[in-house]
Parts: structure tokens; C-alpha cells; sequence
């Protein structure tokens, strides 16, 4: 694969502030820049990045309908009301049910959660949901990371005497449904500052104005913090603004004391004692959480996330990695068999968009093989299967462009659609689904960049090995956690050699762990480059070469700098 690097000029105010930035905060120009690139151009802004303060959180009571939703949850635990807490069965969805019911349960009793089968009810609120609520004695369902679409089912539950709360994150449609309170930052009347919460993070501040309303300090809310980490780093939102205070804190809740269901996973995944990053969350807790509610029902997540016993924990995460082998069993064939489609496809070349439809795929895979997808061929993917006579199905993209407004764009074709920029669920008529495949490639030909087709690589600063100082590193760190808005920084160093001890490592001798050094020091950087062994051939020519990478830490030697290259340039 080659990639295409594309260097990001500065321009000349950004080059100013970074100047500035670097003499008042006395850190490298080349940190000033990646600064001002984040749109960050004071130093008090500098500080609060370096440090997120939980007092810098916005008033929760900022959200619209936030006051209704208080008084409503007052209300209803004064009369003690059932209470039902409701959500989605993906990480981010079952963080958020599993934050508000423990944060409610330490002060009231009557209150259950449930989570949708996502085989027998599929996403968001169910008619079977709300007609188990209302067997059930249920008169308030706060329901999380789904609902906003939901008009025939709230209508359905009302006439039942249930109410809802909403808290979701998703773009709302033109009608809202009949909900008593509707908390959604991307609400056409939005009043709050930040729309970019996860659902979790929506959740969050609703129990954080709840707090407020009834006189419970700030400081019972923080062992919650540790599950919006966990949604905001598998949801893909950005770590930015209010997320970046939520992450920041939630992970270092997640490192020194997370709760007991937590702790059970970070043991299962082998991370124990182990300083857990957003890269940890992504590739090994949130896969682990969400392959309950792939192949079995994501109330197990709920109910390992809410367990009090560490033992009874440990037993039910152990359950969990065993879904998520079977997950990765499903992944790899699927993503095998898609591959294989792809490759017969007429005209791939000239196409922007994948749509694939296989009635015999698992449902609870078909958001990965998306993934899978776009990571290959650099296109937006939509993956679908056959549930009865309907094609359900997800949808992924490539970075920068919005596949929900694509998948808007054919609603009159579909049942059901919801989502975000990157991620996206959908279901149609199966004889729908030629005219959507279309529809779909018209409007994602008609709006995507070229840049965006390709394997493109973003350097955010060309240096040298002498600027890879000590404080260079520590001041890097400070920019952590990196996920969408932050993202890691890419560095490049041209014409660099082999120090002559470079050699091919790993079990099929696929990666290249590299001791190199440039011509205008006598650093010797250690590197490694995973899955690029067919370069070593070059790098022993003693020839020069350019090189992008991030800057990590040596994870066997701790303080000790190493470089993860993600491309070599032969020059």
C-alpha cells in the first residue's frame, strides 16, 4: 500500500500564535504549532488543554429540557414510580445505562434496566420494550443513546401512561417524538455549548443536574467517569471541549480506581498494571462489551458493569471474552467473504461508495466488516444483511466525510435510519436495496474529495532527531488523550539510515524494529514498523530514507522513547 502524505501548511496567524504559545509556555515550536492547529492560540486555552478541570464542565441545566427531565425523575422517585432505564446495546449505550442506574440506585429502589435483543427487537426503542415496561408496573423509562426517532413507540407507550426522558446524541429528524423531556445537544433549539457528547456523556449530565437539583456533592459522581471514558473512546466522538474533561479524568478514574465490572475486564484483557490508554479502550475493552450484545444480549454488559462482586465479576467478564472470540471467528470469515465480493465487483475502480448485501451474514458483525472496509478501500461502506423481509444493515466511513447525510439523502427508500458522521444503522425493503446501492454511490460520487479515496497520511510537523528531547516527549504527553479533533501526531524526519542493526522481527518475520539515525545528530532512535518488512531490503543499502511516525513510549522500558512508523519513503 502506499500512502499519500500530505503536509499541513500553517498559516501565517497560526505560525504566530505557535511562536507565541511556545515563549509563554516554554515548550517546543513544534508543539506551539500542533497548538494552533487544534485552534488553540492562548496560553490560559494551552493550560486548560494540558489540564482539563472537572469545574470547567459546563452547567448541566444549560441542556434544554434539562429542568423538565430533573423534575420529572424528582416526581416520579417522590411517588415512588417504577423506573425503567433503557438503552442501546453497543458500548456506548450500555456505559450509559449502566451509569445512570447505579448513580440513581444508590437512592432509590424501585428502578431496573433493560437493554434490546438486537436480533428480536433491533435498535432503539421496541414495541416489545415498552410492553414489557408497561407488565412490568413501569411509569418512567429514561431511555439512553437511542429514542430520538422514536415517535410511533413513545406515542404507543403515552397512551399506556408511560413517560419518557430522552438523553441521546444522534440527529433528531424535523418531528421529535412525544418524549416529557427530549436532552440532545443536536436538537434544532439546542442551548447548550457543546453538541458533540456521546450518549454516555448525555447521561452523565443528566445525573450530574439531577445531583445539583437535589444537593449531592460533585465528588459522587466521579466514580461514574470511568464508564464515559470507555463511551466516548468506542463511540468515536471527539476529544475535545467538554469530551476532552470527561476522557481526561475518566481515564485516570479508569487507572486508579475503576469499578469492580471495569476491573474484571481490564484483567480479562491482560491489562492489569497496565497505564490504560483510548487505543486500550478501543481495540480491547470496548470490543469486549460489545460482543454481549452481538451474539448474545447486551443486558450481560449491563449486568457485568453494574456487578458489586468482584469474584461474580470475573466470572461474567470471562463469559464476555468468550463472545468476543466468537465475534472475532465471525469477523474474520465475513470479512473474508466480503473481500472476495469486492474483488468481483464491476468497475471498483470508478466507484466511491461499497454496499454489500449477504442474507446469510450475523447481524451482530455487519458494523465491523463496515469498518473492515473502509479501512481497505478508502470508501464509505455499507454492510447489510436479511432480518425476515427487511435488509438491515451499517454503515462506516473515511475520515472527513458524513455518511449520515448520505444515507438521508435515500431515506425515502428506507424503513429506518439513524446515526452520526461516521457511523450509521439503516434497514430498507429488500427489494429496495438495488435502487438504495444507486442512490447511495450517486450521492457519495457527487460529495466525497479525491483526498478522501485514498490511503492519505496527515504530517502534522517535519523534524529532525535532535528536537526528540526528554521534555519534548514529557510536553507531548501532555496532549493525550488522542482520538477525532486530537489526533496523534504524525511526525516526519527526512533522509535518515540504518545504524546497521536494523533487523526483521515477529512470528512470520513480518515487522522491521529499526535503530536508525539522521545526519544532524548522534541520536540513535529505536523504531518499529509493524508489517512493513518488504522495506528492510532498502533500509540495508545504507541509503537514505524519509520516515512518518508517532512518538511513543517503549512499553518494555519505561521513560525510553520509541518510534512507531507508520510509513518509509525510499529516496
Amino acid at each position: 500500500m502506499t500512502h499519500k502524505w500530505n503536509y499541513q501548511p500553517i498559516t501565517p496567524e497560526q505560525a504566530e500564535a505557535s511562536q507565541q504559545l511556545a515563549q509563554e509556555l516554554g515548550i517546543s515550536p513544534i508543539l506551539g504549532k500542533l497548538l494552533a492547529e487544534r485552534g488553540i492560540t492562548t496560553a490560559a486555552d494551552a493550560r486548560k488543554f494540558f489540564r482539563p478541570q472537572l469545574p470547567d464542565l459546563y452547567d448541566p441545566f444549560l441542556m434544554k429540557d434539562m429542568d423538565i427531565a430533573v423534575e420529572r425523575l424528582n416526581k416520579a422517585m417522590g411517588k415512588k414510580e417504577r423506573i425503567l432505564v433503557y438503552g442501546d446495546y453497543d458500548v456506548d449505550g450500555t456505559t450509559a445505562v449502566a451509569l445512570v442506574y447505579k448513580f440513581i440506585q444508590q437512592f432509590y429502589s424501585n428502578i431496573d434496566y433493560y437493554i434490546p435483543d438486537r436480533y428480536n427487537e433491533g435498535y432503539g426503542v421496541s414495541i416489545q420494550g415498552v410492553d414489557y415496561a408497561a407488565e412490568n408496573g413501569v411509569s418512567l423509562i429514561i431511555v439512553l443513546d437511542c429514542g430520538i426517532k422514536a415517535i410511533e413507540e413513545i406515542t404507543y407507550a403515552k397512551e399506556k401512561g408511560i413517560d419518557f426522558i430522552i438523553c441521546d446524541h444522534h440527529v433528531p429528524d424535523d418531528v421529535l417524538p412525544p418524549a416529557v423531556a427530549i436532552l440532545n445537544a443536536k436538537r434544532e433549539d439546542n442551548t447548550y455549548p457543546y453538541e458533540h457528547l456521546s450518549g454516555c456523556g448525555v447521561g452523565f449530565k443528566f445525573m450530574q443536574a439531577f445531583a445539583i437539583n437535589n444537593g449531592i456533592e460533585f465528588h459522587h459522581l466521579i466514580p461514574l467517569l470511568d464508564l464515559c471514558a470507555v463511551s466516548i473512546a468506542s463511540d468515536i466522538v471527539p476529544i475535545m471541549g467538554e469530551n476532552r474533561i470527561l476522557a481526561y479524568h475518566g481515564l485516570k478514574q479508569l487507572n486508579s480506581n475503576p469499578s469492580v465490572g471495569l476491573k474484571a475486564i481490564i484483567d480479562v484483557c491482560g491489562l492489569t498494571d497496565k497505564d490504560i490508554t483510548v487505543s486500550d479502550i478501543v481495540f480491547k475493552i470496548g470490543p469486549r462489551i460489545n460482543a454481549s450484545g452481538r451474539i448474545q444480549n447486551g443486558k450481560e454488559a449491563v449486568d457485568l458493569l453494574t456487578e458489586k462482586d468482584f469474584s461474580l465479576a470475573l466470572e461474567k467478564a470471562g463469559q464476555i471474552n468468550q463472545y468476543n472470540e466468537t465475534r472475532k471467528d465471525l469477523d474474520k470469515t465475513m470479512t473474508e467473504e466480503a473481500n472476495k465480493i469486492v474483488a468481483d465487483l464491476d468497475g471498483l475502480v470508478d466507484r466511491r461508495s461499497i454496499v454489500l448485501y449477504n442474507e446469510d451474514w450475523h447481524k451482530g458483525v455487519i458494523g465491523i466488516v463496515a469498518s473492515r472496509l473502509t479501512e481497505i478501500y478508502y470508501r464509505p461502506a455499507v454492510v447489510l444483511t436479511r432480518t425476515d423481509d427487511m435488509a438491515t444493515g451499517s454503515a462506516r466511513s473515511v475520515s472527513g466525510f458524513d455518511v449520515y447525510k448520505a444515507i438521508e439523502y435515500c431515506r425515502d427508500l428506507l424503513e429506518n435510519f439513524g446515526g452520526h458522521t461516521y457511523a450509521a444503522g439503516l434497514s430498507m425493503k429488500v427489494e429496495n436495496v438495488p435502487a438504495f446501492i444507486e442512490r447511495f454511490e450517486k450521492f457519495v460520487s457527487q460529495n466525497i474529495l479525491p483526498e478522501q479515496t485514498c490511503a492519505v497520511i496527515d504530517i502534522h510537523a517535519e523534524i529532525d532527531f535532535r528536537d526528540i528531547t526528554p521534555k519534548f516527549f514529557s510536553d507531548l504527553k501532555k496532549f493525550n488523550p488522542f482520538g477525532p479533533d486530537n489526533a496523534k501526531p504524525i511526525f516526519c524526519t527526512h533522509n535518515v539510515y540504518d545504524y546497521g542493526t536494523s533487523k526483521v522481527v515477529g512470528r512470520d518475520q513480518e515487522h522491521i524494529k529499526l535503530e536508525l539515525v539522521d545526519n544532524k545528530s548522534n541520536n540513535v532512535m529505536n523504531g518499529i514498523a509493524f508489517g512493513q518488512s518488504s522495506h528492510v531490503r532498502f533500509i540495508k543499502t545504507k541509503r537514505s530514507f524519509d520516515i512518518c511516525y508517532s512518538i511513543e513510549e517503549n512499553t518494555h522500558k519505561r521513560g525510553e522513547v520509541q518510534l512507531q512508523i507508520e510509513d518509509i519513503k525510499p529516496n
